[in-house]
């Protein structure tokens, strides 16, 4: 896992952001344990872009020693696109001080709200339909609360974002999954090998129920963080040069050092 900041200039009317942790982009899923059950298509990979993680409010005046933050921790899809077509549930393990820590999300938007003043990880797990993976997905997310700049001050208007980035990858998927997620813009679909053929889409849910589901318009969407392989190679770039640096400046180091020991040997 890297972990990179960028020098930005801050804008006053952006979040504090926290950039997204660069970790593994692909986390590829086991094959289902029934699959001489399910018609699977060989050599096909299909992968759902996924982001995780929390925007945190500071609130103010209204603060006080147990409550000093309103947060909402979430699950949703790279381009805020519903992943009902894919997650069934969701499940939020929160720090045991709270009441009823195990919090269960049946239907997207898959996140929850809760207020107080302390930071800690959140263990989310996400259930899969049957017919795309019987094994559920483990993610590990701590939830921030106070900008990166502790000296500067707090605002009411900014929240603080932390955002990660993963592409669920399915391995031989089955052919009833495949036909369900064709047209769905939340799912990246594969090119299939030559003389497969997927039966038409069925729709089964209404659109009411769809736009419900996706995070478009979600009040903290403004708020939510843009990820492209641009911004990645990016901050890759930027991590490699502080890496190159931090190696000059242990050379510079080392090379003093041995200039020092050799003033000290006998002749």
């Amino acid at each position: 896992m890297v972990d990179t900041s960028l020098s930005k200039k801050k804008d006053p009317d952006q979040p504090e952001i926290s950039l997204p942790t660069l970790k593994s982009q692909r986390t590829k899923m086991g094959k289902s344990e029934d699959s001489e059950k399910k018609k699977k298509i060989k050599d096909v990979e299909i992968s759902v872009p996924i982001v995780y993680g929390n925007a945190a409010f500071w609130l103010g005046k209204k603060a006080s020693e147990y409550q000093s933050h309103k947060w909402t921790v979430y699950v949703r899809g790279a381009t805020n696109e519903d992943l009902s077509v894919v997650v069934k549930r969701a499940v939020f393990q929160l720090h045991s001080s709270f009441n009823n820590p195990t919090r269960v999300v049946e239907s997207a938007p898959f996140e929850l709200s809760e207020s107080g003043w302390g930071e800690f990880e959140i263990a989310i797990t996400l259930f899969f339909h049957n017919d795309v993976c019987e094994k559920p997905l483990n993610l590990y997310h701590h939830l921030k609360l106070y900008p990166e700049d502790e000296s500067g001050p707090m605002s009411t208007k900014k929240p603080v974002v932390v955002e990660s980035y993963d592409e669920v990858v399915f391995t031989e998927p089955s052919e009833s999954f495949l036909a369900r997620v064709q047209n769905h813009p939340a799912v990246t679909f594969p090119r299939l090998p030559a003389g497969v053929t997927l039966p038409p889409p069925v729709s089964t849910e209404d659109e009411s129920k769809k736009k419900r589901g996706d995070t478009k318009d979600h009040p903290l969407s403004q708020w939510f963080l843009n990820f492209s392989e641009a911004d990645e190679l990016l901050q890759l770039a930027a991590a490699r040069q502080q890496v190159q640096a931090h190696i000059a400046k242990l050379r510079r180091q080392i090379s003093l050092t041995d200039g020092q020991n050799q003033q000290f040997k006998p002749l």
